[in-house]
């Protein structure tokens, strides 16, 4: 059963795809349902994903599909008839919580600059302490020995060296964006993955460019 939040969430995201089939951004959700911050919008989203209304395409910036509707709205909601309650604020930002921007799944082929933004979401102050930070999703197992599983969210601290044995952003030949754990060998780097099905690559250091090094980790279970 959803709350009336999520409800009212999910028919406005119904109703602007009906409108001219693009999601609202998530500052459109924030000032439709009179929050005071859109990591209350990302909990919405979330909790709507885990009870499957909605999906997420990735890789796209507002990229929202609308899987099912409450039972009571089960057919397409009529254009123009919708129109919900949207008076109620919600609390104060959270204190213990910081935003920061997760900047899509680490893939091949992809530098971190060059990844779009989709959204902020909201992290454990705890978890972030000087620095820039900002969000990844994993794409594969290469270290899941490491406990990072697919589809994990990590945060990162972005930097540009780290020491032997960290985890680390690594972006090789300026292509290729990976998580491993960084060796320094003499003129060489070594980038080790956490699954003994994959082999430990060496590159020439002036071929690895470091972008950040493994803070944090979070999982919905």
């Amino acid at each position: 059963m959803l709350t009336k939040k999520q409800r009212d969430l999910l028919l406005f995201i119904n109703e602007r795809l009906h409108e001219n089939g693009v999601a609202p951004s998530f500052d459109e959700m924030k000032d439709a349902l009179n929050l005071k911050s859109k990591s209350g919008i990302h909990r919405l989203i979330g909790a709507l994903e885990e009870r499957q209304f909605i999906r997420r395409l990735p890789n796209r910036a507002r990229a929202l599909e609308i899987l099912r509707l409450p039972d009571s709205e089960e057919h397409a909601v009529p254009d123009n008839l919708f129109k919900p309650d949207f008076g109620h604020k919600e609390a104060a930002t959270d204190p213990n919580t910081v935003d920061i921007p997760l900047h899509g799944r680490i893939a091949a082929g992809t530098p971190i600059e060059a990844l779009e933004q989709y959204e902020n979401i909201p992290v454990p102050a705890a978890m972030v302490g000087f620095g820039t930070h900002y969000a990844l999703e994993i794409d594969g197992d290469s270290m899941m020995e490491a406990g990072i599983l697919d589809g994990d969210t990590i945060v990162v601290q972005r930097c540009d060296s780290a020491e032997n044995g960290t985890i680390v952003v690594a972006l090789i030949n300026e292509e290729e964006a990976t998580l491993k754990t960084l060796y320094k060998k003499g003129p060489d780097v070594a980038l080790k993955p956490s699954n003994r099905n994959y082999e430990t690559q060496t590159y020439p250091a002036n071929r690895v460019r470091i972008q950040g090094r493994l803070v944090g980790l979070l999982r919905q279970y």
